[in-house]
């Protein structure tokens, strides 16, 4: 592998002896992935492209084509890669699942950096692992789905998993090197999006939600799905699952608070009862920056944090009661196997249906729990269970929808 090889120097530091990571970038016009190469941009020395893959967007394909010249490049469909190889014929163009795996498969990749959302890049997730490579997780479905058999996997590569989601990243940072037997718990800190204060307005706090309203998070700029997720709260919930299985950690030392000003990411609590936090402006550049350069830290020139301007920093319990998707979370983890599959496919359904105005805001909660508390869960024994898992649960979902609208009409 090209990338880092890490050494404890006579003070028990860890450091580097090189520091050029080649990289796959899976998502590369989402947010996530548009900020990965604004960090590989001005970390030239330290962070190479090699392989991008990419949706829908052809006009910022071959925008970032043209701006980070990598080697292979993988589109979503057959008709844009034909496109792409027409005005780049010297450069390698796959498209759809395969493509995914290529992306990645180039002998002098050694990193991935994870930003599809949903399901869709777990294969290539798996094929990462077994090749070595670090992964450089911004996919929260991707534990939730499959922790337990990413873990598995896991322990017999030399893979690494770095997390770059905001508060994962915060947690990796305060437990360091700390043993897991000194953790009393994590909390999660959640923005709680533009309605956590809702839920005094009566018996129904969501009533006439708007998709434009639901996608005007007051702190981050993300992708659609991720916006709503976090308007339910349901993006939390998936970072519950996630932290489950990232820091293989029991459910009772898992927490969440809402912190609407998005300054601390998250906390560690230890058993002598000091807590560390980590601090920082939004920037997802710098979860992202810290996960490609572990154990080293590269400067980064963003805004500087003032405390002395920092008129507040505000903390407020979740009403599990209105915002189900939390308590969901954790029946997942009591029931383990599939479980999480089941409650990641059928929010995906759900907010599809939402964004597209065929139902309400509170409407995304009733589903979920009709189709994850009336599902029967079993074991995850390989990729083809989880894919089952949510194929099946999608089609519930929608054959549910359908039901749903009916009787609403």
């Amino acid at each position: 592998m090209n990338g880092p090889r890490t050494n404890t120097d006579e003070h028990g530091q860890l450091h580097t002896t090189e520091m050029m990571r080649n990289i796959a970038l899976l998502g590369s016009t989402g947010s996530i992935g548009r900020n990965t190469l604004e960090v590989i941009a001005r970390n030239k020395d330290k962070f190479r492209l090699i392989s991008l893959a990419a949706g829908e967007n052809l006009e910022l394909v071959t925008e970032q084509i043209r701006d980070f010249s990598p080697e292979i490049v993988s589109v979503k469909h057959k008709k844009d890669a034909d496109i792409i190889k027409e005005q780049f014929p010297r450069l390698e163009v796959y498209y759809g699942p395969v493509g995914l795996l290529e992306a990645i498969s180039h002998k002098t990749v050694d990193t991935m950096v994870s930003a599809i959302d949903g399901t869709t890049a777990l294969e290539a997730t798996f094929e990462s692992i077994k090749k070595g490579q670090r992964i450089c997780l911004a996919n929260k479905e991707t534990l939730v789905a499959a922790g337990e058999l990413i873990n598995r996997e896991l322990q017999e590569s030399e893979a690494e998993l770095i997390p770059i989601d905001s508060e994962q990243s915060a947690i990796f940072q305060a437990i360091g090197q700390t043993s897991k037997s000194f953790i009393k718990r994590i909390i999660l800190t959640a923005s709680g999006g533009p309605f956590f204060k809702n839920t005094g307005n009566g018996a129904d706090p969501f009533a006439g939600v708007a998709v434009k309203e639901a996608l005007a998070h007051p702190t981050w700029s993300m992708g659609t799905k991720i916006t709503i997720d976090s308007a339910t709260l349901m993006n939390k919930a998936l970072e519950v699952i996630e932290a489950f299985h990232l820091f293989q950690l029991k459910k009772e030392q898992i927490d969440v608070v809402i912190h609407p000003q998005s300054i601390i990411h998250s906390m560690v609590e230890f058993v002598d009862s000091s807590i560390i936090a980590q601090l920082s402006m939004p920037d997802m550049r710098l979860p992202i920056l810290y996960s490609l350069s572990f154990p080293d830290r590269v400067p980064f020139n963003g805004k500087p944090f003032n405390f002395a301007e920092l008129q507040k920093l505000e903390f407020f319990a979740v009403d599990s009661q209105i915002f189900t998707s939390i308590r969901m979370a954790y029946d997942a983890l009591k029931e383990g196997k599939n479980a999480g599959a089941v409650l990641n496919a059928a929010n995906e359904v759900a907010v599809e249906y939402f964004l597209n105005e065929k139902i309400s805001f509170k409407d995304i909660f009733k589903v979920v729990e009709h189709i994850f508390y009336h599902e029967h869960f079993y074991p995850v024994n390989s990729l083809a269970d989880i894919d089952e898992t949510i194929e099946s649960t999608k089609n519930k979902t929608i054959a549910y929808l359908k039901t749903y609208n009916n009787e609403r009409k």
